[in-house]
């Protein structure tokens, strides 16, 4: 069974009269990719806030590594990598010099452990030009050099793929999957939903400082209606005949939302108005239509 690393428990903030976050719980374990995702304003940033102690907590625990981070801050945060956005980096610097500043922050960082990392985000090539020749993703991989230089086993992403190109978020994202892999947990908040369904094997919903669901995306992705396509010979009757849900997609086509159970009878419907059906196809329903229907229609930006 894999090892819970980070562990949120009823946390609440208020700021003022204003309660922030009302009750937030969640785990990430040793492998997970766990995305943290929400409306603007849901309380995204104020728990990642909480979790790495840079604000204070009005109630409720984080624990890291069976640590309390307000208990015992030091040995919480030492096993902890993390970059809210944008790295702090010195574009007249190298890449090498840039780690090099970092390890010397922490004892025992070697040599060999600075160039382990350097290979590992793809940065061997580059790694003695200066931080202002990289692109916007050498610098983003630069930057989870740096976070992972002391060998945290948490890792903490706030967007970390924004204003990167196609190229430079593939780079990210198979960096942190390489990660993971290793035994790392990874805990990543971002707005883009296409991504995060891909990266992650968790995802979190937060909603006006509450928990709404956390689950394997896969659940997440799964409720009691789903989008059907069917292929049929005509549509043009298929408005008046069905009861459901339907968006006609031309001559031939249309989709109808509907329980698994409903569609023999639909099928059944068509045949009995001289329909033909050719074809009957499930659509997975993406992480972002799953987000818009558990929140209520919310955008995520």
């Amino acid at each position: 069974m894999a090892e819970t690393i980070l562990k949120c428990k009823d946390l609440h903030k208020k700021i003022g009269k204003k309660e922030i976050l009302k009750g937030v719980s969640l785990e990430v374990n040793e492998g997970d990719i766990l995305g943290f995702i929400g409306p603007n304003g849901a309380g995204k940033t104020t728990t990642i806030k909480l979790i790495l102690g840079l604000q204070g907590i009005t109630s409720g625990e984080v624990n890291i590594n069976g640590y309390d981070i307000k208990k015992d801050f030091t040995k919480a945060i030492r096993r902890v990598g993390a970059i809210i956005e944008n790295p702090d980096l010195y574009m007249y610097l190298t890449g090498y010099e840039n780690l090099k500043l970092v390890a010397n922050m922490y004892k025992g960082i070697t040599k060999e452990r600075i160039m382990e990392v350097v290979k590992l985000v793809k940065l061997e090539n580059r790694i003695n030009d200066k931080v202002s020749k990289y692109s916007l993703g050498m610098r983003q991989r630069l930057g989870v050099a740096q976070a992972i230089l002391h060998n945290p086993n948490l890792l903490v992403l706030d967007e970390p793929t924004n204003g990167l190109d196609p190229e430079g978020i593939k780079e990210m994202r198979d960096l942190l999957k390489v990660l993971a892999k290793q035994g790392m947990a990874i805990f990543i908040s971002s707005h883009n939903l296409a991504e995060m369904e891909t990266l992650c094997n968790k995802v979190c919903i937060i909603q006006n400082g509450e928990i709404i669901e956390t689950n394997d995306i896969s659940v997440i992705r799964t409720t009691n209606e789903a989008h059907y396509r069917i292929v049929v010979d005509n549509t043009e009757k298929i408005a008046e005949i069905i009861s459901v849900p339907t968006e006609i997609k031309g001559k031939e086509e249309f989709t109808i939302i509907a329980k698994r159970e409903q569609v023999p009878n639909i099928v059944k419907t068509l045949v009995e108005n001289n329909i033909k059906v050719y074809e009957v196809n499930e659509e997975k329903l993406s992480l972002e239509d799953a987000f818009l229907k558990k929140t209520g229609g919310n955008t995520i930006d």
